[in-house]
């Protein structure tokens, strides 16, 4: 996915983030509870918990909330009883989007995600209408300092899939979804911890945008991620730096 400032745009992202902290908090821990119900609580053997885990301490929640999370998962707490869902369709400019959601009331949740496409001009698709286009795969993110032959030489002996040096200088290190916690691992214990890694739905193809068409785009997200059901938007486009910059 090599193509805009990938490193601004992850910029862009937390500063988004740090705005909506409570509403990200909420679904941080709806996906520890998930997984955590799922998979048991004891992360070494529950991978999905361990990178909810993660996930939320590097947005500082806090770790009394984590706890409690875990042990409503594992029913050891009472608490909502959340479903997975997802969501597919077009935005603006036909733009591919999966939308993944938990949920404790699915019309609810219906009602909000179609709502969203409406207003922002896009349409809600049926299961499977854009999924082909994306796959499951784990992402660390290196800022531009790095140097790439140490940070590839590291990824591929941890079991990396692939390094790639995008325009800015950044690199990222992709892995399989099942390979993502040991090579993230393996990384941190090389003393190459990333600024940024998530397990994600990255396509195989994506369109480039202009500035106005990548900012209706934008507003889709926005609009999407200001449903408290929503936990992740992903998107088959590269947002160029200035929509990013016009947004904010």
């Amino acid at each position: 996915m090599a193509g805009h400032s990938k490193w601004a745009n992850i910029q862009h992202r937390k500063k988004a983030q740090d705005a909506k902290r409570g509403k990200l908090f909420t679904r941080l821990i709806k996906e520890i509870v998930v997984a955590a119900k799922a998979g048991g609580s004891d992360l070494d053997a529950n991978a999905s918990l361990r990178t909810a885990v993660d996930k939320a301490k590097s947005q500082s929640v806090p770790k009394d909330a984590i706890e409690r999370a875990v042990k409503r998962g594992a029913g050891e707490l009472d608490g909502s009883d959340y479903e997975e869902i997802r969501y597919e369709g077009y935005g603006p400019a036909g733009v591919a989007v999966i939308v993944d959601c938990l949920s404790d009331n699915r019309n609810r949740t219906v009602s909000d995600v179609r709502h969203a496409f409406s207003k922002a001009g896009g349409n809600l698709g049926q299961s499977g209408s854009v999924s082909y286009l994306f796959a499951s795969v784990g992402v660390l993110l290196y800022s531009p300092e790095h140097d790439e032959d140490t940070i590839m030489e590291a990824a591929l002996e941890a079991g990396a899939e692939d390094v790639i040096v995008d325009e800015d200088g950044s690199i990222e290190v992709l892995t399989a979804a099942e390979d993502y916690v040991a090579v993230k691992q393996a990384m941190i214990e090389a003393g190459l911890e990333p600024e940024d890694s998530e397990l994600t739905m990255r396509a195989s193809l994506n369109s480039a945008l202009d500035v106005d068409d990548a900012q209706k785009v934008l507003r889709l997200v926005d609009l999407l991620e200001s449903s408290d059901d929503v936990q992740d938007v992903y998107f088959n486009a590269d947002i160029p730096e200035e929509a990013y910059e016009a947004e904010g």
